[in-house]
């Protein structure tokens, strides 16, 4: 399953497999791991295997923010996030980040025009 830009990073979209995103929906719904290991048929150790990779692809601390962060970019209502569920180019900078290239093309875009109209008007 792959998902948009995280709206706290405007970053690269993390790309979920099917298993890590059923163990993270069985996360949000309050399941402890001996719980998820029974329902899915897995054994506990491949639970944990499974979230500490969940982890590092959303970037969270634990499996709270883990879910926090899954609902902010919509992974587990299924709704894709789109590139312009974020605030663009200015966000980025703002955070300290490298704009994305659709927020970078937009920018130049965006002065191209206000260049356009300077000369213009003139």
């Amino acid at each position: 399953m792959q998902v948009g830009p995280s709206p706290t990073s405007g970053g690269p979209e993390p790309l979920l497999t099917d298993k890590e995103a059923d163990v993270l929906r069985l996360v949000a719904q309050g399941l402890h791991r001996q719980q998820i290991a029974v329902q899915l048929t897995y054994t506990e150790h491949l639970i944990d295997k499974v979230m500490r990779r969940v982890l590092l692809k959303l970037g969270a601390s634990n499996a709270p923010h883990a879910v926090l962060l899954a609902c902010q970019a919509g992974i587990l209502d299924g709704s894709r996030r789109r590139h312009g569920d974020h605030a663009g180019y200015a966000a980025h900078v703002y955070r300290g980040e490298v704009p994305c290239v659709l927020c970078r093309e937009g920018e130049k875009a965006y002065r191209a025009a206000q260049k356009r109209a300077k000369r213009h008007a003139a």
